[in-house]
């Protein structure tokens, strides 16, 4: 049996991007968009760890994470794209078990997950934990091999050295691979900000990318621009 996360993100496109994450990666998923339905939900679906958004209509996650201690016994990590320590401080005293900034990148997020479930594990996860598919850190597309335990990436069997900032954005793009991420999207779960219209970060990063991985960057073939959408990680791109 899966482990089962509850997800408390009022950011679709975030909470679609790393519910999906997690679920490739051996999670079920209980998503739910408002502070205020947070009981009734963990009533009904029986968590084993929350991950919660600080910032929620009806009800605040410091709020949620007070009001739910000491009854729910199961990991709480708040999730904020505010790395404030006054916040961190807060949200632990008040029972969370970890505070993650959404600019973590995601294999991080896994492993912090990870962490809090084998401190909080029950017996009936305890039973379980074979039957759960360990959880992916190397990444294979034909030529290219993404080591996310290492951050180090192979192609052709020769490291390509990236920046950390551009390790995250190809993690990111790879694990989504054969789906178009809005630029709002990347910018969100790797800087935690919203897209302006005017940014051109992402773009100058997957430019960066596409010369490092040998990419055509007049005929993108395997990191492809999709015109009014975002870019999309083609999974055959690597095989020649």
């Amino acid at each position: 049996m899966s482990p089962r996360i509850l997800f408390v993100e009022d950011d679709f496109e975030l909470a679609k991007l790393i519910g999906e994450f997690l679920t490739r990666n051996g999670f079920l998923i209980h998503h739910i968009d408002r502070g205020d339905t947070v009981e009734a939900a963990i009533a009904e679906h029986d968590p084993d760890l929350l991950l919660l958004d600080i910032m929620l209509p009806g009800k605040d996650g410091l709020s949620i994470c007070r009001d739910l201690r000491p009854a729910f016994t199961r990991p709480i990590i708040l999730l904020t794209s505010v790395g404030s320590d006054m916040n961190q401080v807060l949200g632990l005293e008040l029972g969370a078990n970890d505070y993650v900034v959404k600019t973590t990148p995601p294999a991080v997020l896994l492993a912090r997950i990870r962490a809090q479930l084998r401190q909080h594990e029950p017996q009936t996860l305890a039973g379980s934990r074979s039957a759960t598919p360990a959880l992916s850190q190397v990444l294979h597309f034909g030529r290219l091999v993404i080591d996310a335990a290492s951050r180090d990436v192979k192609l052709d069997g020769h490291s390509v050295v990236l920046s950390t900032s551009d390790f995250d954005l190809l993690w990111l793009l790879a694990s989504q691979a054969g789906e178009t991420l809005s630029r709002d999207a990347l910018l969100k779960a790797l800087r935690g900000v919203e897209y302006d219209g005017l940014d051109r970060s992402i773009d100058v990063a997957v430019s960066r990318l596409r010369k490092k991985l040998g990419d055509d960057p007049n005929e993108p073939h395997k990191i492809k621009t999709v015109r009014n959408r975002g870019y999309l990680f083609v999974r055959s791109g690597w095989d020649s």
